[in-house]
């Protein structure tokens, strides 16, 4: 078996790759407005881990919606940082890459609360890994964390205060704006940990 995680550099990703230790990361810049330090995130974790990095980057910006790619939401949006088909898309972008690097399993970095989009269920990833693996290179799809919350995510990872201060949760921009879903849960989670981290995100 031969691993590889989807590394946002996001709370979860970053949990998961101290978590699971994978032989690769595959980052994706797909055109999301927070893409840079994104990939700092997963640079600085994949530095720190040892693990064997690739940067894919593919400008979907103009397929966006929501807060990731800065235009209005789409009306089928369940919440404002919904994009179209989002995980479909990047699931799709490693797998492409992943295959040419002999990896058997994609792991992905969704958590229990993600499942209030679709692609955040426990049925997305089934049919994904399905359709991944009834093609050429048989590759299967997992969610390691599906059934954790990322609080609960965290504390089994045993990744310390200042590795968590790497990841970027801000669903907006490069810099942090305190106000997106994403910089919201990140806030939330640390107060709930109990980490008290000298950056703010």
């Amino acid at each position: 078996m031969k691993t590889a995680l989807l590394l946002s550099g996001g709370m979860d990703s970053v949990a998961i790759a101290w978590w699971k230790r994978p032989e690769i990361a595959i980052t994706l810049d797909y055109g999301q407005r927070a893409a840079q330090a994104e990939i700092s995130a997963a640079t600085e974790t994949c530095k720190a881990l040892n693990i064997e990095h690739h940067i894919i980057r593919v400008d979907c910006s103009s397929l966006g919606s929501g807060d990731m790619a800065g235009k209005i939401a789409d009306a089928n949006a369940p919440a404002s940082d919904w994009w179209p088909y989002r995980n479909q898309m990047l699931i799709s972008l490693a797998a492409m890459k992943a295959i040419t690097l002999s990896v058997t399993h994609l792991w992905i970095g969704t958590v229990k609360s993600d499942g209030l989009h679709l692609d955040g269920t426990t049925g997305f990833v089934r049919r994904m890994s399905d359709l991944m693996s009834y093609q050429e290179g048989s590759l299967v799809v997992e969610a390691p964390a599906i059934e954790y919350s990322t609080v609960e995510l965290i504390r089994e990872s045993g990744i310390s205060p200042g590795s968590l201060a790497w990841a970027h949760s801000c669903h907006k921009s490069n810099i942090p704006c305190g106000s997106c879903r994403g910089c919201n849960k990140y806030f939330q989670v640390l107060d709930e940990v109990g980490y008290d981290l000298d950056r703010p995100r």
